[in-house]
C-alpha cells in the first residue's frame, strides 16, 4: 500500500501527485468540485486543453497491481475522500484519455504533450 503519501493527511486539504513529481495541495469546502481541481490544475500547469486528463484515485489491490479509479468532474471533493476507504491512497493528474494523434496534440498544446510524454516514461512505456 501507499501509506507515507495518504490521500487526506490535514483536513479539507487534498494533495494532488504529479508525473514529474511534483504535489499540488488544495483546501476545499463543501462545494468545490473535482473540476474546480482540474482548471486550476490547468492554469498551474500552463495547459490549454484538459479534456484528455483526469483525476485518479490510486490504491495497490492486494495482488500488489496499482489500480486507477477516475472521479468524475463533478463530484465534491469532499464526498470523494468520505467515500474513500482504502489505507494510502493517492490522487493522481493523469492523462486518462489517450489522444487520438498525438502529433496533433504536440501543435495545440506543448505542454500536455510533455505531460503525457512524462507519464509514459514514468509508466515504463518507453522502452
Amino acid at each position: 500500500m501507499l501509506k507515507k503519501e495518504a490521500l487526506l493527511l490535514i483536513p479539507n486539504v487534498l494533495k494532488v501527485f504529479l508525473e514529474n513529481g511534483q504535489i499540488k495541495s488544495f483546501t476545499f469546502d463543501g462545494r468545490t468540485t473535482v473540476k474546480d481541481v482540474m482548471v486550476t490544475l490547468q492554469d498551474r500547469l500552463s495547459l490549454r486543453y484538459i479534456e484528455n486528463f483526469a483525476l485518479v484515485l490510486e490504491y495497490a489491490s492486494p495482488e500488489q497491481s496499482h489500480k486507477f479509479l477516475l472521479l468524475q468532474d463533478k463530484q465534491p471533493l469532499a464526498h470523494v475522500v468520505q467515500r474513500t476507504h482504502y489505507q494510502g491512497m493517492r490522487c493522481l493528474f493523469r492523462v486518462s484519455f489517450f489522444p487520438k494523434d498525438p502529433v496533433e496534440l504536440l501543435r495545440r498544446d506543448p505542454a500536455a504533450f510533455e505531460y503525457l510524454y512524462i507519464q509514459v516514461g514514468t509508466d515504463g512505456l518507453l522502452a
